[in-house]
């Protein structure tokens, strides 16, 4: 029990936009030196209630008690001065600036009042970067780093700040295994610096590490707060979505004896792409393990045509396929979603019935330039119906929605397309734990009509559950095959450690 006085209090928020309730009467409380887990499905309404905390937003009504005293954060300037820092999930940097630039944008030391001494805000940066234990010269354009690193820098940016509060959101969603250990390492000396903390994150296994307590909302209600450590992962879980989920084992089908859709032989893109070999059957989910930069987007973007290829064939039921541009990928009945959905996969400012039906658009047309708005809207609707999309109406805007609905979108976009053959990068990265269940329901159903499906994660628990075969990589290589049945963590890990001693040498 904290005996300490909570640095924060919120008590009684709510917020609506457009008539529409996203928290209603919501409270929570933040005592120094605690790291304190806020958990909910999509829509939740736990980046709301934050972002009304780091003056993003405003309430509508309610309070917020800074030290027992009432206080009014209008803005996030309103919200730093009181010692709130934001890491959002979407990265806010600028990529033509250094890291340190990023970081100490619009604070930078000054020679004479006037020019920005240069010297001094590498050197602050560099100071930040050695706290965090990152190697990462501060003078490297936030553009040319990967998007881990560009993580670390808005963590940077935070700290930079001496934040009495810092809240992050899904802080570990770009981040490796060695990069999160860094991560919780930092976290930890706040901790002892009495910074309380905000982690909203869907990973259970992360939140048991690092979490003192949990808060749990519900369609933008306050559910409860329990501390962590002494409560199960299934409690949590019925307190987020009010029902059971059972996370069904894989059965392992054996599709052996299915015709090969896909053949990869011999796929070379620099060291990115090495010497690449696989098949994949009709009614087959492979799955693509590896750690970060091992290559299996690489080797996606390639068969899909994204990625021009230095060597290699690809064969397609049986016929070798000239896949020069997405579009030949696409001719042969190929589909590739990507793990940056909102970049690559949807417009986000359009609406859910153009979305679905952007790609397949010459089907509609009449007279081969008007579009016929009444069968689009015909078969969104019956899209939106089939994988249970969760939206008021079909023209309603894609950014309004969840990150779980926003992925079944991308999905009927390429069901409509009619592609026997998807690949699935990241298919569940950033959201919650009902809609997880929904997509890997969802996904089986595609094998069992005959679909072909490769999934990329980086989720080991997510790549056991859902694969019949298991493909590891390294370093651009495959460095092993594994059946379904027979997978564990150690094993996979075991291969996706396991460098060519060549490269090593």
């Amino acid at each position: 029990m904290n005996t300490a006085s909570p640095v924060i209090s919120i008590k009684g928020v709510s917020k609506a936009f457009s008539g529409v309730r996203a928290l209603d009467n919501v409270q929570i409380e933040l005592f120094p030196g605690e790291v304190h887990a806020l958990m909910g499905e999509n829509g939740a309404g736990k980046s709301t209630l934050m972002k009304i905390l780091a003056g993003v937003y405003q309430k509508d009504s309610g309070e917020i008690l800074l030290d027992g005293k009432e206080v009014d954060i209008d803005s996030p300037h309103s919200a730093q001065k009181h010692g709130i820092s934001i890491i959002h999930q979407e990265l806010n940097l600028m990529n033509h600036l250094s890291a340190a630039q990023n970081i100490f944008i619009g604070r930078e030391p000054r020679h004479l009042g006037m020019f920005v001494d240069e010297n001094a805000l590498n050197r602050n940066a560099a100071e930040i970067f050695e706290r965090m234990h990152l190697k990462l010269d501060p003078r490297t354009p936030v553009g040319e780093l990967t998007v881990a690193k560009q993580q670390m820098v808005e963590i940077a940016k935070a700290l930079s700040f001496d934040s009495r509060v810092l809240i992050m959101d899904e802080p570990t969603a770009a981040l490796n295994n060695a990069e999160v250990a860094d991560l919780f390492t930092i976290i930890r000396k706040l901790k002892a610096h009495s910074v309380a903390m905000v982690y909203i994150s869907h990973k259970m296994d992360e939140l048991q590490q690092i979490a003192d307590r949990v808060t749990v909302m519900r369609d933008g209600q306050y559910v409860a707060t329990v501390p962590m450590a002494t409560t199960s992962t299934d409690r949590i879980i019925n307190m987020m979505v009010g029902r059971d989920i059972g996370d069904v084992a894989n059965h392992t089908p054996d599709t052996s004896g299915h015709p090969v859709v896909l053949e990869v032989r011999n796929l070379n893109r620099g060291k990115a792409i090495r010497d690449v070999n696989f098949t994949l059957r009709k009614g087959e989910i492979l799955g693509f393990a590896g750690l970060m930069g091992a290559g299996r987007t690489e080797v996606a973007r390639a068969v899909f045509g994204a990625d021009r290829v230095d060597s290699g064939e690809i064969h397609v039921h049986g016929e070798l396929a000239q896949i020069r541009s997405p579009e030949d990928a696409v001719a042969h009945g190929i589909g590739y979603l990507s793990e940056d959905r909102k970049h690559f996969g949807l417009a986000t400012g359009l609406d859910v019935e153009t979305n679905i039906v952007m790609s397949s658009l010459k089907r509609y047309l009449k007279f081969g330039t008007v579009v016929d708005e009444k069968r689009t809207r015909i078969v969104a609707q019956d899209y939106v119906k089939q994988l249970k999309i969760k939206t008021s109406s079909v023209g309603k805007q894609v950014k309004l929605l969840s990150g779980g609905n926003q992925q079944k979108i991308v999905i009927a976009k390429w069901l409509l397309r009619d592609c026997d053959i998807l690949f699935f990068d990241e298919p569940t990265r950033g959201i919650d734990i009902g809609a997880k269940s929904e997509i890997y329901k969802l996904l089986d159903a595609l094998a069992e009509q005959g679909k072909a499906i490769v999934m990329i994660s980086s989720e080991l628990p997510e790549v056991i559950r859902m694969s019949h075969r298991i493909l590891v990589m390294c370093e651009g290589r495959i460095t092993g095959e594994i059946p379904g049945r027979e997978a564990t963590q150690e094993n996979i890990m075991q291969l996706a450690t396991q460098r060519d001693t060549e490269t090593v040498a």
